[in-house]
């Protein structure tokens, strides 16, 4: 089985309405879809970008208003998805639960309409901070026309055991749509993302928001790219990076994945890493 995905270098700037939003991400899918991709990925906190549209008074919308924006984008990425016959894993979005509390939430939109949510599972102290967000309370796995997949947020893929788990639910291919502001942070994510790929031997996709919103509260710097990352071993590039963006520009990057090459490093490889795991130690999940 192959794929080809995009994973999209989201620019973050001050907008007037949710039209303007809405017209820079068609112009991501158009593009991503012109290169024949069967998946597109965008960054998390990215809707973040309606914060600026402001009050009454000019000020940046607060947190707790985000989630009013939820239908909306619920269906433009439908209506997107449908038109363009992709999945779309819509970055992440400020949603309510039940109770009120606000959720970190990555959503996979597929071409039928269906749509799959994965709530953060790891928050990070400036999001609760900050944002009083709640972490999400279970890991899921998701049926694709090419294969399982699996979406964790940023802070999620710096935590080995939730990377293991998704692998022993099936999951070949990790979306890790994420939001940093400095090097510091931009490091984490990327080193974590390329040994959960080793340890895993799993394919990692990954992206990030660049730009700033000079109106929003812990959104004015990004510092951000792209990525495709496969294990290191013979059939891929020895780095293990199979495309990556420029570093804090508007971009997108697209790359194959083969998912029968993950098969073969799993049997045959250099290391067989996913093989040798000591489940008689340690367990993949419960």
């Amino acid at each position: 089985m192959k794929f080809r995905t995009a994973a999209i270098q989201y620019k973050l700037a001050d907008i007037e309405s949710f039209e303007q939003f809405a017209e820079q991400v068609t112009h991501y899918v158009r593009n991503a879809s012109e290169y024949g991709v069967q998946f597109i990925l965008f960054p998390e906190f990215f809707t973040t970008q309606l914060m600026s549209i402001g009050d009454e008074h000019g000020k940046a919308l607060s947190i707790d208003r985000l989630p009013d924006f939820t239908d909306d984008y619920l269906r433009l990425f439908r209506s997107l998805s449908a038109e363009y016959g992709v999945y779309i894993i819509g970055g992440t979005h400020v949603i309510k639960t039940a109770d009120d509390s606000l959720r970190n939430a990555a959503h996979l939109f597929h071409p039928s309409g269906k749509i799959d949510v994965q709530h953060k599972i790891h928050i990070t102290p400036s999001e609760v901070e900050g944002w009083n967000m709640s972490a999400g309370e279970a890991l899921e796995v998701f049926e694709t026309e090419y294969g399982t997949i699996a979406m964790l947020t940023c802070y999620d893929i710096e935590f080995p055991e939730i990377v293991r788990m998704a692998r022993a639910k099936g999951a070949d291919v990790i979306f890790c749509p994420s939001c940093t502001d400095d090097r510091h942070g931009f490091y984490r994510v990327r080193y974590c993302c390329h040994a959960r790929a080793v340890e895993n031997q799993i394919y990692i996709v990954t992206t990030g928001t660049v730009g700033s919103l000079r109106k929003v509260d812990l959104m004015r710097a990004n510092f951000g790219q792209a990525a495709v990352i496969a294990p290191n071993d013979i059939p891929f590039p020895p780095a293990g990076i199979l495309s990556e963006g420029i570093i804090n520009d508007d971009m997108l990057v697209v790359a194959d994945l083969d998912l029968a090459l993950l098969e073969e490093v799993r049997l045959r490889g250099a290391v067989t890493t996913w093989r040798d795991r000591r489940t008689d130690l340690y367990t993949d999940w419960k």
